[in-house]
């Protein structure tokens, strides 16, 4: 590898380190956003939708609104316990399964 070569890997290292250390407000908000929206998009991973779907992401937005809708109906609090306790028990079952490996 040449001289020039490792300069620019330590100048891009460099900077990386520096977006990473960045404080400012927007840059914060950014990046927790960020992070939100792939958490999200790994419980739908989680949930097998990805690979229900065959990874057609108009199918899985399709669901995704029905979903909605049935959250916005007349049983909507129901609705959304239900989805909370199964969630709930997913999770505690996962954490369950990782505890033991």
């Amino acid at each position: 590898m040449t001289a020039e070569a490792k300069l620019v890997q330590a100048v891009r290292r460099t900077e990386a380190g520096q977006r990473r250390a960045d404080t400012r407000g927007w840059v914060v908000q950014r990046r927790e956003r960020t992070r939100h929206l792939i958490e999200l998009g790994g419980l739908v991973q989680k949930a097998g939708l990805v690979d229900l779907a065959d990874d057609d992401r108009a199918t899985i937005y399709g669901a995704l609104l029905e979903l909605a809708s049935k959250a916005r109906g007349d049983r909507a609090g129901d609705v959304l316990a239900l989805w909370k306790r199964r969630g709930k028990r997913a999770f505690d079952a996962d954490a369950e399964g990782s505890e033991a490996q």
